[in-house]
């Protein structure tokens, strides 16, 4: 904030009001007679035109160029030390005015800055003090008037190291409400942020899902149909085979469409083992193309429910793909693991794919985001004529006890 405080956000309106409050009591002082030759008010006008002009300086507190900042502070000594030298009465009063110099310093400088003034003010008090002793003091009183002298300095220099403390620890607290509401207004940006990319994630989520499961299901049941029509005229009854497994694939696929926001929340495991799962998927995929895939699972721990999911729906995706693009004769699928961690090879000896050209698909991207979710490795291994191998690399020390 590079403009001036005025008096409508003053940090401290109090702070005004009370230095308003001392300088009438000053100006007051300044306008009554006072019989005693030592505090003679030699020039009232002066005295009271300072202080006025002290007083309006304070409705507007710099806080831009440091050469504005000390010309500000110098203007404003330069007057309190006016006011005290021929101030008579005012001479009376004039510390608590060095107090609001002090208060005011901690306004415009940093702690360095408001030491200095602190020290000026200090000084000045000193100056004026001495030069309102009497000039000759006779021998019985002079242990007095030091001993009284000492003690309004001593006094003095306590109330200033006090008011600068005060203000330190008042701006201070101050100031860590403002950062404290600076980085509250930042965390609820970050936090709508996050609820953004939340909301896209969980989109793409439940895109990914219809795609593995719903995908699946009308992939199968295209290729019964296909089958059952090219069965239809040479052997009516194996298409009928053919058909009502197509009927049973369509009802699968209704039932994920009437249930898919239940169903994506689901386990899709539903209750059965990760072996048990991969036995059906492998079941499915005999009928829709007549190939046993070969499948060997050997692992030491049971993954945990969040890994069994992603092993699922990376099967279920990969022998979808075959289905759809590989022409395979074999399919081999392996799930091994140990205490560091799981590895999944899906292989296939299909027509296999240029992969410089064909990693942008959204089942390839699912099974690659599966992956990574869980910190693992995903790698594909495939050219044209020569097959596909899709391996799957998961960390399992984190999960292990």
């Amino acid at each position: 904030m590079n403009e001036p405080i005025q008096i409508h956000n003053h940090p401290f309106r109090f702070l005004l009001y009370l230095e308003w409050i001392l300088l009438t009591l000053a100006i007051s002082s300044s306008t009554f007679p006072d019989h005693s030759p030592r505090f003679a008010n030699q020039f009232p006008e002066l005295t009271i035109g300072c202080l006025i002009i002290f007083g309006v300086m304070g409705l507007r507190i710099p806080t831009g160029k440091p050469i504005n900042k000390i010309i500000y502070t110098a203007i404003e000594i330069l007057l309190l030390f006016i006011t005290g030298m021929f101030g008579g009465r005012v001479a009376r009063l004039f510390p608590f005015i060095y107090l609001i110099l002090v208060t005011r310093s901690c306004l415009i400088f940093q702690l360095p800055g408001r030491l200095v003034v602190t020290g000026l003010s200090f000084s000045l008090f000193l100056i004026t003090l001495n030069s309102r002793l009497p000039k000759a003091i006779p021998p019985q009183a002079q242990e007095r008037f030091r001993f009284i002298t000492f003690n309004t300095a001593l006094l003095f220099g306590l109330s200033l190291v006090f008011v600068l403390l005060l203000m330190n620890t008042v701006l201070a607290e101050r100031q860590s409400r403002e950062k404290l509401a600076i980085a509250n207004d930042k965390l609820r940006q970050y936090a709508l942020r996050i609820e953004n990319q939340a909301t896209l994630e969980e989109r793409t989520r439940i895109a990914r899902e219809i795609h593995d499961s719903l995908g699946h299901s009308l992939t199968a049941l295209n290729l019964q149909l296909e089958t059952a029509l090219k069965l239809w005229n040479a052997n009516p009854e194996k298409a009928q085979t053919f058909l009502a497994r197509a009927k049973e694939l369509g009802s699968k696929a209704l039932k994920d469409v009437r249930h898919s926001v239940s169903t994506m929340r689901a386990n899709p495991l539903q209750e059965k083992t990760l072996e048990q799962a991969i036995s059906v998927l492998l079941e499915d995929f005999y009928r829709a193309n007549n190939i046993s895939p070969r499948c060997f699972i050997n692992l030491d721990y049971p993954p945990p429910t969040d890994i069994n999911i992603a092993l699922y729906r990376i099967i279920q995706e990969s022998l979808t793909n075959i289905s759809k693009h590989a022409q395979a004769t074999e399919v081999i699928i392996a799930l091994t693991s140990n205490k560091q961690s799981l590895r999944l090879m899906v292989q296939d000896n299909g027509r296999g794919f240029d992969i410089e050209q064909n990693t942008t698909g959204f089942g390839l991207q699912s099974m690659r985001d599966r992956t990574l979710a869980l910190g693992g490795e995903f790698n594909i291994h495939t050219s044209p004529n020569f097959g596909c191998q899709i391996t799957v690399d998961i960390p399992l020390l984190r999960l292990m006890p």
